[in-house]
Formats: structure tokens, C-alpha cells, sequence
């Protein structure tokens, strides 16, 4: 839920945090424990994302709680703060993160713009982020690639999603067109162009009037019907779309209600996925969509995920949004244990770059060693019931991105 930046400290003993906040700490913590480090976790907890938001700091929470507090041993002051819908309200709250709370890691991150701006701010500071959500495809700065140095994400690159399911929705539709509608903002941006640049180099057509992707407002649309309408008017064989939180879920089931209902849907999975999938109800039946993760993957990584999230009490399945922040700990657990002595930017930095292959609940993955994001299988997911309640069912592997 929404809550004031100054009311998100979640000290994992009392004492502590607020010893630490006494003695100014340095970012290793050693003014009062040397054993103690402080992270920062920046997620949504307002706006349109909160449910995602929410389900980052489960993750992360859980693998702390079941490692009694610690990472690498060293015990572990977390600083929530509060994101909200992008950089405005997320930018303030990453500089008292950075400068007065004096992380040594920053983790989190919903949105990609704000991902933009934050890792400008770690990068200056030599101070590691750990994403654990969306990611841009980064512009370059005055013609120069972005500095990755101090950027790592446990997620994925925005435009990977539509990348990956392109193919396969090139071989349903055949020589028919798809309609491609999504939010406009960075992360609309990114995963649309992943999707339709892929699928046109494939041959596949697009139905938009010219070729151009139809953005709608965001965060203002609540209103999709006149869009759909509009679109089912080319006549397309299928949709492919981008939401995600409050959006998604007035986007399925208007979309139920629309012109173009009887037309097949295809996503990136964050329209169906956690929380917003109960709010859908069966107006999501159906919809085929693609992540990197499925409650449902048979590995024993998974399954002790699973029985965790549920022995914790969480509302539904765990996510890929949980997942991805859990595995976030994770790197920080191995990297913090390598570190010798006093924790800085640079030292815990050198670590995460080592860290090597995580076994995580995906299935295995590990960083890409330039472009610090996962190396990662992608999953083809269904909508179905299973058991009493809808699911997003493991159908098929589809790639693994980024290729080599």
C-alpha cells in the first residue's frame, strides 16, 4: 500500500537500525556493527504498479527472513522507499537512499525510466544497483554506450519478451496481421519494439494504419474500449499487447467486452501475471503470453519457492516480479560473503561480477559478462484454470535470450 518514503524503514531489529541511524553509518555499517550493511529497496508501493511493487518486496524479504535477516553473513538494515509511477517521485527517494541512508546496494526499480535516471545516480556514486525488474535498452550518452559498470539486473531487458515470443506468434498467424497496442511511456515503448521488430524481420505484418504501433496515455487510460473498437476495425488476426498492474487489468477485461474479443490475445506476461490475474477472472482465460518464469516450472528451486511463498502467508502464486527480487538477494547473499572486511561500492561491486551461475527458481542463469543481465530460458504461458483457481500454465520453451 502506499506509504510515506520516512515510514518505509524496515529495520530488521530495532535496535539496529536506529543505532545505525545514531552514529551517521558509513555504507558498510561499521560506525555500530561491523557485521551489519545497509540496502536499499526502491520499488512502487503507489500508483499504478503497487501490486508489482508489493510483490518485489515479498521476494526480497523472503530469501532475507529464510537466511534469519543476513546476506553473506553480515546482517542486513533494509531501507524500503517508495517509487511510485516513475522518475518524479522515484529520483528524490533514490538520492536519500544513495546520500543520506548511505546504502551499499541499491535493489528494486519497477519502471524503466526510472531505471534510466537511478542508475545515472549509482553509477556516480560507485555504488552497485541490483534491478530486479524492468530494464531499458539504455540510449547512449553523448554518442557514448551507457557506463553498465555499477548496473545489474536480475529481470530482463524490456524489448526481450516481445523478442522472444515473436516467432512463435509469426507461426499462428501466418501470413495474417497483428495489432499492436501499448502504454506510452519507456517500458510501452521497449517491450512493443521488441515485439514488432522481431516479428516484421520475420515477415509478419502489422495491421496499424502505417505500420506504427498505437500507444495509448499512461498512466490516465482507464478507458480502452474506444481504442479496441478502433482497432478491430484492420480486421487483425491477432493482438499483441504490454500492460501491466491497474492497466492490465482494465485492459483484459475490456478487451472481453470489445470488438475484438473473439480475436486471439498475445502478451508479454506481465498482463496476467500475480495479483492482477484474480482481478481479470475469466475474462483472462485464454490469453498466451511469454516470461521467464512460471509458478509452475518443475525444478526444486521452484518448488522450495513456492512452498515459501505460501508458508509466508503471500496472497496467490508467486511471481516473476518476486522471483526476480528473491534471485536479487540471492546475488547479494553469494557477492557479500566473497567481500573481505569493510563492504564498498567498488568491493561488493568486484563480487557481484563473480558471482557466476545462480540456481533460482527460473531455472539456472547468470549474468551476461557485458551486458549484466541475465543469460535465461523464455516460457511460452497460457491462462487456464488449474485446480480452483486461473494460472499462468507452462505450455513450451520458447528461447534463450540473450543469444550467443
Amino acid at each position: 500500500m502506499a506509504h510515506p518514503v520516512s515510514r518505509l524503514r524496515r529495520g530488521l531489529t530495532a535496535a539496529t537500525a536506529s543505532g545505525l541511524l545514531m552514529a551517521g553509518a558509513a555504507c558498510s555499517g561499521t560506525a555500530a556493527d561491523a557485521g551489519t550493511v545497509r540496502v536499499g529497496l526502491l520499488v512502487s508501493l503507489s500508483g499504478t504498479y503497487t501490486t508489482v511493487g508489493e510483490d518485489m518486496q515479498r521476494g526480497f524479504t523472503l530469501y532475507l527472513d529464510s537466511h534469519h535477516g543476513k546476506l553473506g553473513g553480515r546482517k542486513v538494515d533494509l531501507v524500503v522507499a517508495d517509487e511510485g509511477d516513475g522518475p518524479a517521485t522515484a529520483v528524490p527517494a533514490a538520492q536519500k537512499l544513495l546520500e543520506r541512508d548511505r546504502v551499499v546496494a541499491l535493489t528494486g526499480l519497477v519502471g524503466g525510466a526510472t531505471v534510466d535516471k537511478v542508475q545515472t545516480l549509482t553509477t556516480e556514486r560507485k555504488i552497485p544497483l541490483v534491478g530486479a525488474n524492468a530494464r531499458p535498452a539504455f540510449a547512449p550518452v553523448a554518442g557514448k554506450p551507457r557506463d553498465l559498470t555499477y548496473t545489474w539486473h536480475t529481470s530482463y531487458n524490456s524489448d526481450e519478451p516481445g523478442i522472444a515470443i515473436a516467432e512463435y506468434v509469426k507461426s499462428q498467424v501466418d501470413d495474417g496481421e497483428v495489432y499492436a497496442i501499448g502504454p506510452d511511456y519507456q517500458g510501452g515503448y521497449d517491450e512493443l519494439r521488441g515485439f514488432t521488430d522481431t516479428f516484421t524481420k520475420l515477415g509478419g505484418k502489422l495491421a496499424n494504419p502505417g505500420g506504427r504501433t498505437l500507444f495509448t496515455p499512461f498512466p490516465a487510460t482507464e478507458n480502452f474500449l474506444p481504442y479496441l473498437n478502433k482497432a478491430a476495425e484492420t480486421k487483425p488476426k491477432a493482438v499483441y499487447t504490454f500492460y501491466a498492474g491497474a492497466s492490465a487489468v482494465a485492459f483484459v477485461k475490456q478487451y472481453a467486452q470489445s470488438d475484438l474479443k473473439d480475436v486471439p490475445l498475445y502478451a508479454a506476461g506481465f498482463l496476467t501475471e500475480g495479483s492482477v490475474l484474480n482481478a481479470q477472472g475469466p475474462a483472462a482465460t485464454g490469453i498466451r503470453n511469454v516470461l521467464n518464469y512460471s509458478p509452475t516450472l518443475a525444478n526444486p528451486a521452484n518448488q522450495k519457492f513456492v512452498a515459501a511463498w505460501s508458508a509466508a502467508g503471500h496472497p496467490g502464486q508467486p511471481t516473476t516480479f518476486a522471483m526476480a527480487s528473491y534471485d536479487a538477494a540471492a546475488v547479494l547473499d553469494r557477492a557479500l560473503a566473497a567481500v573481505d572486511g569493510d563492504v564498498t561500492g567498488d568491493k561488493l561491486n568486484n563480487a557481484i561480477g563473480q558471482v557466476g551461475r545462480i540456481v533460482s527458481p527460473r531455472g539456472d542463469w547468470q549474468f551476461h559478462p557485458t551486458e549484466h543481465r541475465p543469460v535465461q530460458r523464455w516460457y511460452l504461458r497460457e491462462v487456464k484454470t488449474d485446480g480452483p483457481v486461473l494460472s499462468n500454465v507452462l505450455v513450451q520453451d520458447l528461447t534463450t535470450l540473450p543469444a550467443s
